[in-house]
């Protein structure tokens, strides 16, 4: 792959201004604005352009597929001459959708529209020549009057944009069991990864085997992420991703070695479980803690839990003012057998309607910055808010920081550590994958 990057995809974490703050004409998300702009006309067809609209996502099942099924009464409420056709497939952050689209992809049989993450992961599909350019529907949304024009950066390749971001998700979120802190006498936020770890202990020391719950390999790989934004700071951590930070640094030997630690809090997962597994231990108080996206939200509300009452939540300690950011957008493939049903599908996803109905049941916050906060409740207000005023950088596991290649050799040296537990393998794995993508 030719090693092209997408603006601040690599190097967001150094930014020291919210995604939001481009400008002083663009509201941040959650501002009031008065009523969503219009943009620019795009040729439209009333009602839609008819026949069947394959949309090709992950989100098969809970909170996710609560947040998919919003879409699609909306998308038939808008479009009634089109018809959806779901082609979700199982597995937490695309890791089986992502072999199945490549597969389909290859063999010439694309979807008419698939789900992406914002960033350095489009960058595969287009050097591939698998997707078309997507400005004139972004034009016909707003453009950077209603998306920031620094997460627009981010979907932009030499001039073109190539996804219609559905929403604004955050990786750095601990998700907590409010009885079982309290049973443990923990009543403050931990403030470093030393200080979380010792509260582990007193979790422990009530009976709770495993005060830190885990998932397969791509929350494995999100928790590290966590560590490393904890241990090198912003800039640090997107150095990473430039080359002027080094894999095998002290700083990142530090990490693997906290990393290995909370391991030792965790339960033991297998590769194949799914994020819902995890975040339903705290849940069910069979442990303290869970790293997660703020989807997480969405599974604690569907559970009947009550934000404060039954749960709470944190930036994971040490990132504090850092917003890790991923985003869901989503394509028109090249050879779509129907483009006009599928840009139909981009507008009612990057619409301010749209994106109100999508985020209140998923748990993440507006792409767009005129769906007011209000309507929003505390959780995705306070991530508004943490949006317009952290830095940002972005999350490794959701395809904003590297490419699908990089991050599957990133996968595969994490896997492999969960087995091994080796210091000097992970850090030596992680040196030689970011050679072969910065150099």
């Amino acid at each position: 792959m030719r090693k092209r990057t997408i603006t601040s995809a690599v190097t967001a974490g150094a930014v020291a201004v919210a995604l939001a703050a481009c400008g002083s004409s663009t509201p941040a998300p959650g501002d009031n604005a008065a009523e969503p702009t219009t943009g620019a006309a795009m040729e439209t067809t009333a009602g839609g352009a008819g026949g069947d609209v394959g949309v090709f996502t992950w989100w098969a099942a809970g909170s996710e597929k609560k947040g998919l099924d919003a879409l699609v009464k909306l998308f038939k409420e808008k479009y009634p001459n089109d018809t959806f056709v779901n082609l979700a497939v199982a597995g937490g952050a695309g890791a089986n959708a992502k072999a199945k689209l490549a597969a389909d992809l290859q063999n010439n049989q694309p979807p008419d529209s698939f789900q992406g993450h914002a960033g350095a992961e489009l960058l595969d599909y287009i050097d591939a020549d698998q997707i078309e350019p997507v400005n004139d529907v972004i034009d016909a949304l707003g453009g950077d009057s209603v998306f920031p024009q620094k997460l627009l950066d981010r979907l932009t390749v030499d001039g073109k944009i190539y996804s219609v971001p559905s929403n604004i998700h955050r990786a750095n979120v601990v998700w907590a069991n409010t009885a079982v802190l309290k049973k443990a006498g923990i009543n403050e936020v931990p403030k470093d990864l030393n200080a979380w770890m010792a509260d582990m202990d007193k979790v422990k020391a009530t009976g709770v085997a495993t005060p830190l719950s885990v998932s397969g390999t791509w929350t494995q790989v999100q928790l590290f992420e966590n560590v490393l934004i904890a241990d090198l700071g912003a800039e640090g951590y997107s150095g990473l991703f430039d080359g002027t930070t080094a894999w095998d640094s002290d700083e990142v030997k530090q990490a693997v070695a906290d990393y290995k630690k909370l391991l030792t809090y965790a339960n033991t997962a297998s590769d194949g479980d799914d994020w819902p597994v995890a975040t339903d231990m705290v849940i069910a108080g069979k442990a303290a803690y869970n790293v997660m996206g703020d989807w997480a939200l969405a599974e604690f509300t569907e559970k009947g839990k009550k934000e404060k009452e039954d749960f709470t939540y944190f930036p994971t300690p040490g990132t504090d003012g850092v917003f890790d950011f991923l985003a869901d957008s989503f394509t028109l493939p090249k050879g779509a057998k129907n483009p006009g049903g599928a840009k139909d599908w981009l507008m009612l996803v990057g619409s301010a309607e749209g994106q109100k109905a999508f985020n209140l049941a998923k748990g993440s916050i507006p792409a767009r910055t005129d769906v007011p906060a209000s309507d929003f409740p505390p959780y995705q207000q306070s991530a508004m808010e943490a949006f317009k005023t952290n830095e940002i950088v972005s999350s490794i596991a959701h395809g904003a920081a590297v490419s699908l290649a990089w991050n599957t050799d990133i996968s595969t040296a994490i896997s492999k550590f969960y087995s091994t537990r080796d210091d000097a393998t992970l850090v030596s794995d992680l040196t030689a994958a970011a050679k072969k993508y910065t150099s």
